[in-house]
């Protein structure tokens, strides 16, 4: 499904991915871990088209087509959602709003006429039981006032509405309390299949005693170093990552 290539790419001049390498394929879930300013975020920007950052050398494919000339509009409607960090706030546009517009915008990307407003409110009433989510919320303005766990709860419901093929969750448990981390776990696995696929960024274990990888990397200044099961995981968590980059130097 996704397969990065000798990846390099930066910022401002500023080198920070130096040759990542990964494939992903679908039913998959991986996480990748590391420590501050190790590149994470920088990938999942860099795969989601975020066109501040520069890719100076490899690539990345998604579904056997080289996308790094591709926007970032066009990369969501070829099926690679991202979940931010820090949601934006959009007053006076309800989540209901923004979902549909969302879901026509990809239609029409598709050469498909808008969704049938019953259609609308039949998947949007579906997804909302699945996940839990009060009818009262989906009224609200977007984001706005939102507490972190509503925030994070509102975009996993975007991606399920949106079912994409690729979902990147950049740091999605920073700042969340045990409760909101088992609403986000809970629909990511809920909205798992073997046709799509799921990268997972986060600095701690915590989150993957909820959403089990299947595959850990740690990726310390610009590279993934060593890749492996939940286990490379709880190891992190006992030993930080001292111990990889002595392993590195010897």
């Amino acid at each position: 499904m996704l397969q990065i290539n000798e990846l390099h790419a930066g910022v401002e001049n500023k080198k920070i991915l130096k040759g990542v390498n990964l494939e992903i394929k679908p039913g998959e879930i991986h996480a990748i871990m590391g420590p501050n300013g190790s590149g994470k975020s920088t990938l999942s920007s860099v795969i989601s088209g975020n066109e501040n950052f520069e890719v100076t050398k490899g690539s990345v494919k998604f579904l056997d087509e080289n996308i790094s000339e591709l926007g970032p509009e066009e990369r969501a409607h070829k099926g690679i959602f991202l979940s931010f960090q820090y949601p934006v706030e959009i007053p006076g546009v309800s989540v209901t709003n923004f979902i549909k517009t969302a879901i026509n915008e990809n239609r029409k990307a598709q050469g498909l006429e808008d969704m049938p407003a019953s259609e609308m409110l039949k998947l949007i009433k579906s997804k909302a039981d699945l996940l839990e989510i009060d009818r009262k919320f989906l009224s609200r303005s977007l984001n706005e006032g939102f507490s972190g766990g509503e925030k994070k709860r509102n975009e996993i419901f975007q991606m399920a509405m949106l079912d994409p093929k690729l979902a990147i969750l950049d740091e999605t448990d920073s700042g969340l309390d045990i409760d909101a981390l088992k609403i986000v776990a809970n629909g990511v696995n809920k909205l798992k299949s073997k046709d799509n696929a799921v990268i997972v960024i986060t600095h701690y274990q915590r989150l993957l005693d909820y959403i089990v990888p299947d595959f850990v990397h740690v990726l310390i200044d610009g590279k993934i170093v060593k890749s492996g099961t939940k286990e490379l995981a709880y190891e992190l968590e006992a030993k930080g990552y001292d111990w990889i980059k002595e392993e590195l130097v010897s």
